[in-house]
C-alpha cells in the first residue's frame, strides 16, 4: 500500500484544500473512489469541523477515520482512535500502522502500551476517559476519532464516551457508528463546547444491499438452504451461550466445509496450543468448518475465530452477539435465531438499535454485492406450518390439527416484529453519566480549580436534572469517602491529594476506599494474612456468576449427603438447605464493618459488597486454571473466569499498598498473575517483550503479525517462560505439593496414583500405611502450607523439593521427596513435578 505519509505528496498542513487533495489522490491510489458520504465527511473534517458520522455498517467509516488521523497529523495535532473492546484497538492500531508506519502509531489499553508518545494513539474509551479527567483541557488531545460511539447509550459504560466530549473542548470530534439515531441534540451541544461546527453526515444507502427473510422451516433446514445457495459465510446469532454451542455440536455431524476447507484449517491451526477442555471442543468444531464465538471464551480463541473467519474458512460460525461489536469478519449471512433477548432482568425484545447493529455485520464491501439477513420463526410456529403443509387442501386433516402453544413465559415475536425491525431507525442515544471514586481521583490529581471542574462534570453534562442533582449528591459523598481515608484533603490551596500514590495505584471499584480501610483489620502476623487480604479484595469485585452458582450447587450437594447420613428428614434438610450457599470468607467480619463504615458515609450503601471465594478457593485447593474450571464444570465460561481472576490481579497488585504487602502476600499476587499470563498471554505482553529486545523502543512489526500472514499456521504468542518469575514458580510448585498432601490426608490414592502414575496406587497405600501406623492424621490447615514445611533446592534445570506433612505431634518426620522439571514446565505452562518418594526423613 503506498505511504499516506509520503514526503514527496505531504501537503501544508494549514491548508485545507491541499490536505483534501492529497488525501483523496492517495485513497484513488490503492484503488478507492471515495462514496459521496466519505467525500462530504473529509472534506467536514479537513475544514476543522466535529463530524458525527451516521452510516450503515460497510460505508467506509474506517476510511474517513484514516482521513482525520492524516488531517491531525499534517496539521502537527495528536489524534486519539477510541474503541469499546481491545480486539477492535488492535486491530485499528496494525490498520494504521500498515498506512503511517510504526513510528507514527502507538497503543494503550490499560494492561500496557506500545509507542504511548506516538501521535496516533489507538486505545479504550475508558483510557481516553481518564486522561480527559486527569489533564481536561491541557491534555495533548487534537482530535478524538471514537468508534463505535452507540455505547454512549451503554448503562455501565456509557460514562467514558460521554466525558471526553465534557472535558476536551479543544479537541475536534469524530463520533461513528451504524446505529445512533437522532443526534440533533448532542451535535448542538458539541458545537457549543468546542466553537467548531458540528456535521452530521447520515441517511446513507449501504453499498452492499441486504435483504430481508422470515424463514418458517426448522433451523437445520434453513441453513442447509443457505449454504446450497451459496449463502455462507453464515453468522448463527444465539442469544445464549449454551444454544451456541449446541448448535455448533449439531452442525458438526453435518458436511459444511469441504475436505480442501477442512485440510487448509487443520494445516493453520495445527501449532495452535488448545490448552483447556472448551479449547479442545473449539478444535474439533473448527476442523469440521464451523466457529463458535462469545464473551465466555478465552480470548485467544475468539480471536482464533476471528482469524479463520477472516480467511473465509469458516462456513458457519454459532455465537452470541458478540461479533457485533466492530470486528473485521467478512459475513454473507446474518440468521438470527430469536428476536428476544435476556437483558440482566427480564425477556425482551431487541431493540432496534441491537437488531441493526446485528444485522449490519452482513455483506461486507469488498466480500459481497448483497448480504442476506433472515430471523428464524419460533419454534412453535415452525412446528404449526410444518403441520399445515402437511395436511394440504384436506379440510377433515386442517379440522384436526392441533396447533402447538408457545411455551410458558416466551415472549411473543413473529414476522410482524420482524419487519417492524427491519423498517425502525435506531433509538435516541440516552446519556448514562456516572461519578466514581477513580474519576474524582482524576480530577483531584489535575489541581486547578477541582471544585469548578467537578462541578461542571456534575452539572454540565448530558443528564437531566434531576439526574444531575442526584449525581451531586454522589460526588459530595465520595469527596467525604476520600477525605475521611486520608487520600484527600481541603487544605489553604485548595483540594488535594495527601498521599504519593504508588504507581498504577487504582481505586478501581466503587468499594476500594472502603477496602483500604478494612485492610487494617487484619493481623499481618496470622497465619491467613495473605489469603485474607484476598478475600476483601475478592468482596470489592462483580461477581463471576457461573462459578458462584456452581460453588453452590456442590456445596448443597455435599450437604444433602452429610444430612441424609445424619438422618435428617426431608422436609428439615429442604428448610437447611436454604441456608446453603457458595463460600463466603470472612463474610461476618466484612459485614460489620462495612455497616459502621457506611454509617459515616452513607453513599456506600448505593453498593452491595460481595464477599466470595475464587482466587482463595483456587489457591487452597492448589488447583491449575484448567482444574478448576473442570472441577466446576463451567468449561462454557472459562473467559468469565479468565477476566475475574485478572481483574482480582490488577485489583490486588495496585490497590493494596505496599506497606501491607508481605512476602507471602507479594508471591500471592505473583502466582495469580503468571496464571492469567499462562492461560492467555494477552497480546500486550509479546508487545512488551519485543519492544525490550529493540533499539528504539518500537515494536518489530513483522514479529508481531508473522501469526497474521496468510500463508503461515496460525499460532498464539506464547506466554513469557514461566520459571522465568521464580516467585510465582516457587507457588506454583508449592501448590502442586500441598494438592498432593490434601488428597493423602484424604486417602484418595486413586487421585494420588493419576497424579503421580510411576508411583502408583499401591505406592501411595503403602507409604500411608506406614505413615498412619505413626500419626493419626496429615493436617492441612494454614500451618501446613507455610513455606517453612517446603525445602526447595534451586538447580538451573531441575529443582528438588521436600514438602514435609504437619503431623499433630509436630514431630514433622514424614514428606513427599519431588524433583520440578524446568524446561517440561516452561512448555507445560505449569509446574511439572514428579514424586519420588513418600517416607519418613
Amino acid at each position: 500500500m503506498p505511504s499516506l505519509l509520503d514526503p514527496a505528496i505531504l501537503p501544508d498542513g494549514s491548508d485545507a484544500d491541499a490536505v483534501y487533495t492529497a488525501f483523496v489522490e492517495w485513497a484513488e491510489s490503492t484503488g478507492i473512489q471515495l462514496y459521496p458520504a466519505q467525500d462530504e465527511a473529509v472534506i467536514e473534517i479537513v475544514s476543522g469541523n466535529n463530524l458525527i458520522l451516521s452510516t450503515p455498517t460497510g460505508t467506509g467509516k474506517s476510511l474517513v477515520a484514516i482521513g482525520a488521523h492524516f488531517a491531525a497529523l499534517v496539521e502537527g495535532r495528536r489524534s486519539y482512535y477510541t474503541a469499546p473492546i481491545k480486539a477492535l484497538v488492535s486491530e485499528k492500531f496494525f490498520a494504521l500502522v500498515d498506512i503511517f508506519g510504526p513510528d507514527n502509531v502507538g497503543m494503550v489499553t490499560g494492561d500496557s502500551s506500545v509507542n504511548a508518545d506516538a501521535p496516533i494513539i489507538c486505545c479504550t474509551a475508558e483510557i481516553l476517559a481518564n486522561i480527559a479527567l486527569r489533564q481536561g483541557p491541557d491534555a495533548e488531545v487534537g482530535q478524538v476519532v471514537m468508534d463505535e460511539f452507540h455505547f454512549y447509550a451503554d448503562p455501565d459504560r456509557g460514562w467514558a464516551w460521554q466525558v471526553p466530549l465534557l472535558t476536551l473542548p479543544q479537541a475536534q470530534f469524530v463520533l461513528m457508528s451504524a446505529t445512533l439515531g437522532d443526534v440533533t441534540d448532542l451535535a448542538e451541544d458539541l458545537t457549543r463546547r468546542t466553537s467548531r461546527e458540528t456535521a452530521v453526515v447520515t441517511g446513507v444507502e449501504r453499498p452492499v444491499p441486504l435483504h430481508f427473510y422470515y424463514e418458517l422451516t426448522p433451523i437445520h433446514e434453513t441453513i442447509e438452504e443457505l449454504l446450497s445457495t451459496g449463502q455462507a459465510p453464515i453468522y448463527v446469532v444465539h442469544f445464549s451461550q449454551a444454544a451456541a454451542m449446541e448448535r455448533a455440536q449439531a452442525l458438526s455431524s453435518t458436511k459444511t466445509a469441504t475436505r480442501e476447507q477442512r485440510d487448509e484449517i487443520a494445516v493453520l491451526i495445527g501449532e495452535f496450543r488448545f490448552t483447556t477442555a472448551f479449547g479442545k471442543t473449539l478444535s474439533r468444531f473448527l476442523r469440521a468448518g464451523i466457529g463458535v464465538h462469545h464473551a465466555g471464551m478465552l480470548p485467544k480463541y475468539r480471536r482464533l475465530v476471528e482469524q479463520l473467519a477472516q480467511r473465509g474458512l469458516l462456513r458457519v460460525i454459532c455465537g452470541t452477539d458478540t461479533l457485533g461489536v466492530g470486528i473485521n469478519v467478512p459475513i454473507r449471512t446474518v440468521l438470527l435465531t430469536a428476536l428476544t433477548k435476556f437483558d440482566g432482568t427480564r425477556m425482551r425484545q431487541l431493540n432496534a438499535r441491537e437488531f441493526h447493529q446485528i444485522a449490519g455485520r452482513a455483506g461486507r464491501a469488498g466480500y459481497d454485492t448483497a448480504g442476506t439477513v433472515v430471523a428464524q420463526a419460533p419454534e412453535h410456529e415452525s412446528e404449526n406450518a410444518a403441520a399445515i403443509k402437511k395436511a394440504g387442501d384436506d379440510p377433515k386433516k386442517k379440522r384436526k390439527l392441533i396447533r402447538k402453544k408457545a411455551p410458558d413465559g416466551f415472549v411473543s415475536w413473529g414476522e410482524p416484529s420482524f419487519r417492524k425491525l427491519v423498517d425502525a431507525e435506531p433509538e435516541t442515544l440516552t446519556s448514562h453519566m456516572q461519578i466514581t471514586s477513580a474519576m474524582m481521583l482524576n480530577v483531584i490529581g489535575r489541581g486547578g480549580d477541582v471544585f469548578g471542574s467537578m462541578r461542571a462534570l456534575v452539572y454540565d453534562n448530558h443528564e437531566p436534572r434531576a439526574r444531575q442533582r442526584l449525581l451531586a449528591l454522589r460526588a459530595l459523598g465520595i469527596y467525604r469517602t476520600l477525605r475521611e481515608s486520608g487520600i484527600v484533603e481541603d487544605g489553604p490551596d485548595g483540594i488535594r491529594l495527601t498521599v504519593d500514590l504508588q504507581p498504577n495505584f487504582a481505586l478501581n471499584q466503587p468499594l476500594s476506599p472502603f477496602a483500604l480501610a478494612a485492610f487494617e483489620l487484619l493481623d499481618p502476623d496470622a497465619a491467613t494474612y495473605a489469603l485474607d487480604m484476598i478475600s476483601i479484595v475478592e468482596s470489592t469485585l462483580d461477581d463471576p456468576r457461573a462459578v458462584l452458582s456452581q460453588q453452590e450447587f456442590l456445596a448443597r450437594g455435599d450437604a444433602v449427603a452429610e444430612m441424609k447420613r445424619e438422618g435428617i428428614e426431608y422436609e428439615e434438610r429442604m428448610e437447611l438447605l436454604e441456608q446453603i450457599t457458595y463460600p463466603k470468607p470472612l463474610e461476618e467480619l466484612l459485614e460489620q464493618a462495612f455497616e459502621t463504615y457506611s454509617s459515616a458515609q452513607p453513599w456506600i450503601r448505593d453498593f452491595e459488597l460481595h464477599p466470595k471465594s475464587v482466587v482463595r478457593d483456587m489457591y487452597e485447593r492448589a488447583m491449575s486454571f484448567g482444574e478448576y474450571v473442570a472441577y466446576y464444570k463451567i468449561a462454557r465460561s472459562e473467559g468469565v473466569v479468565l477476566r475475574y481472576l485478572s481483574d482480582a490481579y490488577r485489583a490486588a497488585s495496585q490497590t493494596i499498598p505496599e506497606e501491607l504487602k508481605n512476602e507471602d502476600l507479594r508471591d500471592l499476587i505473583e502466582w495469580l498473575g503468571e496464571l492469567v499470563r499462562q492461560v492467555d498471554s494477552s497480546l500486550l505482553d509479546e508487545w512488551e517483550e519485543l519492544r525490550s529486545g529493540t533499539d528504539n523502543g518500537m515494536v518489530d512489526l513483522a514479529a508481531l503479525k508473522a501469526a497474521d500472514h496468510v500463508d503461515e499456521p496460525i499460532v498464539p504468542p506464547a506466554p513469557k517462560r514461566l520459571t522465568s518469575n521464580v516467585h510465582a514458580f516457587r507457588t506454583l510448585v508449592r501448590n502442586e505439593l500441598f494438592r498432593r498432601v490434601q488428597l493423602a490426608a484424604l486417602e484418595d490414592v486413586d487421585a494420588l496414583a493419576e497424579l503421580d502414575p510411576s508411583l502408583g496406587a499401591d505406592g501411595w497405600n503403602d507409604a500411608l500405611d506406614a505413615y498412619f501406623a505413626e500419626h493419626d492424621e496429615i493436617l492441612t490447615g494454614p500451618d501446613a502450607r507455610s513455606a517453612k514445611l517446603l525445602l526447595l533446592t534451586e538447580g538451573a534445570s531441575q529443582w528438588t523439593a521436600r514438602q514435609i506433612f504437619d503431623d499433630p505431634a509436630g514431630d514433622h518426620d514424614w514428606g513427599i521427596s519431588a524433583t520440578v522439571d524446568l524446561a517440561a514446565s516452561d512448555e507445560a505452562g505449569e509446574a511439572v513435578v514428579t514424586v519420588t518418594a513418600v517416607d519418613r526423613l
